[in-house]
């Protein structure tokens, strides 16, 4: 049994298209499963409710062997480690009383740099790491840079103005990656039953790009100028504050492109294993471009409305680490409280199953 978290969000989506094929038995966890298409709905066990809500997850690995784990940052949370750490701990202390024996976690590169501890979200995502670690089962992180995909935010400037913007220089080259190749990395260790202990697993995208080039690349594409801006970490952290995210959080925003800025995600090593395939052109062709040309809905990105535990409607602009959010086009999103279960539909006429 493989237990898949966040599976309609931007990567739980395609980690669980990847894994539907196989021959495993799947169950995933969702707040609201009429946010998973019906035919994916009907061949997966479905457990409604918050993967960081101790009841939900103590029902859901229940009999598992592997579990995909994602957290996704709660920008109004009280601190970044309350995001990560907090969230975690539930499920953490489940993977124990179960014995869960393999887990594949999405998290950030930077582990044994010198700027591992002051980095915002990543140092969050790495504590996160450190905890699961703890718990005794085979664990290992996929450990990122950027996601070509948060470039999907800037689609509305970009198709306007022709510009999209981050507080880091334009001609800093960096590792990006494509969320697809994230997701068949998850699903291939979900899949293999050969390793174990702890370790991570890097996920770097083909090439170091820096945003000036992927600016070129963008316009090459589309056919019209689009340029790269820098912009004042205060000025993204302002934007992020209007629109309701906590200081902490804020903060963790900004000292996680600072700490990108001076060399974080250049410290891995890059080798064939971690090289992916998806170009960013790839990329822009097939994503980017429908979404400002208007061909298609834009992608859900972690700058998109999402629905924490707590029923809330939130916003989540400018993060880009450890982030998934509904991602199925055209479906309406809604919540039902957390702790419920269903086989199937639940909010789509489907049973309930109350937690015991």
């Amino acid at each position: 049994m493989i237990v898949i978290t966040t599976p309609s969000g931007l990567i739980g989506h395609q980690v669980l298209e990847n894994l539907l094929d196989s021959s495993e038995a799947l169950r995933v966890i969702s707040r609201d499963p009429c946010g998973i298409p019906a035919s994916a709905r009907e061949r997966v066990q479905v457990i409604e409710g918050s993967h960081g809500d101790p009841a939900v997850v103590d029902a859901a690995f229940a009999g598992a062997d592997a579990v995909f784990w994602l957290a996704p940052p709660d920008p109004r949370a009280e601190s970044v480690e309350a995001a990560y750490v907090g969230f975690t701990r539930p499920a953490a202390e489940a993977f124990k009383r179960h014995s869960v024996r393999r887990v594949v976690g999405i998290s950030a590169l930077g582990r044994g740099t010198p700027w591992a501890a002051h980095a915002g979200y990543v140092t969050g995502s790495l504590a996160m790491d450190d905890l699961i670690a703890t718990t005794g089962v085979s664990y290992r992180a996929l450990t990122m840079p950027s996601f070509m995909d948060n470039i999907l935010r800037f689609a509305e400037p970009i198709r306007n103005d022709g510009v999209f913007f981050a507080p880091i220089a334009g001609d800093r080259k960096l590792p990006s990656c494509a969320s697809r190749d994230i997701a068949a990395a998850a699903a291939r260790l979900l899949l293999e039953n050969s390793w174990n202990g702890v370790g991570h697993v890097a996920v770097l995208g083909p090439e170091d790009i820096s945003f000036h080039d992927m600016a070129g690349v963008i316009s090459e594409v589309l056919g019209k100028p689009v340029r790269f801006q820098q912009i004042p970490g205060q000025a993204l952290k302002q934007r992020l504050l209007e629109a309701g995210t906590s200081d902490a959080m804020a903060q963790g925003v900004i000292d996680m492109w600072v700490a990108k800025a001076s060399g974080l995600d250049n410290a891995e090593p890059r080798t064939p294993e971690s090289t992916t395939p998806t170009s960013f052109r790839q990329w822009c062709e097939g994503v980017l471009k429908p979404a400002v040309v208007g061909q298609r809905r834009a992608d859900r990105t972690p700058a998109d409305p999402d629905v924490p535990a707590n029923g809330k409607e939130i916003k989540r602009p400018g993060t880009d680490v450890s982030a998934d959010v509904p991602r199925w086009p055209g479906r309406q999103h809604r919540t039902a409280p957390a702790g419920r279960f269903a086989s199937r539909h639940t909010l789509c006429r489907c049973a309930r199953i109350a937690v015991r």
